[in-house]
C-alpha cells in the first residue's frame, strides 16, 4: 500500500521504506494510560484513555514529546493487541479513547476502529496536529466522535521554519472545517464530559501574538464564536528550540494575557485557558519504561 494519508503524500510502500513521518507499516505505541491533564471535558474525573503513537508527520523543533515524535521511542503493536488495549482502557473506567498523534497511522487505524467501535460505550478522540487530508478524515466519519486538533500557525513562514510543514494553515483549516462538519455541535453528559464534538487547541508561542490573533479571527469568521477553544500557555524551550530565534524562553505573562483578552474581545463563548505554571516538564508524560 502506497501511503497518501497526509498532505505530504509520500507515496512510499511503508513495508519497505519509511515516509516523511519516519513510520513503517507497523503501528508503534509509546504509552497507553489514563491521562488526567487534558481539557476538563476530555479528562473528566476518571481520566482519558490515552494512547500515544510513535512518530509524527511534522518535525516541530520545540516538540515537548520529541522522544516519541522525533526520536522514535515506542513499541510495535499488532492490530489485535491495539484493540485489546482500547478495550482494557474502557474497562479501567476511561471517559474516552484518546488517540494522540494518530495521523501517520490513519490508514492502518481505520479497519481497527471499524472492528472495535461496536464494542465501545465511550467516544473515540482524534487528537492531532491538524496537518491532515480531508479525504482521509472523511473515512473516519462515524468512527471518531471527538476531534481535538491543534491549529498551530497562520504564517506559512513559521510553519515551515518551526515544523517543516509547508502550507500548514491551508491544510489544517480545511481539515478542521471537515471535523466541524462531522461533529456539528458539542454534546456532553450530565457530568460535563464530552461525548461528541470539537475543541480546537492553540499553543501561544513567544513573540507570535500577531499570528495567534489571526488564528482566533479565522476561527470566529469561519466556525463561529460558539467554537470551543483551548488556549495553551505550556510552551517551554526544549528539544531543538534553541535553533529558533526568540524561542529559547518561556511565554511572558503579558503575551498570554494579550491573546486571552483578544479571545474575549472577539466574543468567544466557550474556552479554556491554562495557567502559566503549565509550562513545565512536570506535565509532560514520561515515556521511559512504560509498556503497552
Amino acid at each position: 500500500m502506497l501511503c497518501n494519508a497526509c498532505p505530504f503524500e509520500c507515496l512510499v510502500d511503508r513495508s519497505i521504506q519509511t515516509g516523511r513521518c519516519r513510520a513503517t507499516a507497523d503501528i508503534e505505541v509509546a504509552q497507553a494510560q489514563l491521562h488526567y491533564w487534558e481539557e476538563p471535558p476530555i479528562s473528566g474525573n476518571q481520566g482519558s484513555g490515552t494512547i500515544f503513537f510513535t512518530h509524527c508527520n511534522l518535525a516541530c523543533k520545540f516538540c515537548q514529546n520529541y522522544d516519541i515524535s522525533q526520536e522514535g521511542y515506542g513499541h510495535k503493536v499488532s492490530a489485535e493487541r491495539l484493540e485489546e488495549i482500547i478495550l482494557e482502557l474502557q474497562d479501567r473506567g476511561a471517559h474516552n479513547i484518546n488517540l494522540v498523534t494518530p495521523t501517520q497511522y490513519s490508514l492502518q487505524l481505520i479497519p481497527i476502529l471499524e472492528k472495535v467501535k461496536p464494542k465501545l460505550k465511550i467516544p473515540i478522540v482524534w487528537n492531532s496536529n491538524a496537518y491532515e487530508k480531508v479525504e482521509t478524515l472523511r473515512r473516519l466519519e462515524d468512527l471518531v466522535d471527538i476531534y481535538l486538533p491543534d491549529l498551530k500557525y497562520f504564517s506559512d513562514e513559521l510553519a515551515r521554519k518551526y515544523s517543516s510543514a509547508p502550507n500548514y494553515f491551508h491544510f489544517a483549516t480545511r481539515a478542521i472545517t471537515e471535523m466541524k462538519r462531522q461533529t456539528r455541535q458539542n454534546v456532553y453528559d450530565d457530568q460535563g464530559v464530552m461525548k461528541k464534538g470539537l475543541i480546537i487547541r492553540h499553543l501561544v508561542l513567544p513573540g507570535q501574538i500577531d499570528d495567534s490573533q489571526k488564528i482566533l479571527l479565522w476561527i470566529k469568521q469561519n466556525l463561529g464564536t460558539e467554537t470551543q477553544i483551548s488556549l495553551m500557555a505550556q510552551y517551554y524551550p526544549t528539544y531543538r528550540a534553541w535553533e529558533l530565534e526568540g524561542m529559547n524562553r518561556r511565554l511572558r505573562p503579558s503575551e498570554y494575557e494579550a491573546i486571552r483578552q483578544y479571545f474575549i474581545e472577539l466574543g468567544f463563548k466557550q474556552g479554556y485557558c491554562q495557567e502559566l505554571s503549565a509550562a513545565s516538564e512536570d506535565f509532560t508524560p514520561d515515556f521511559e519504561g512504560r509498556g503497552v
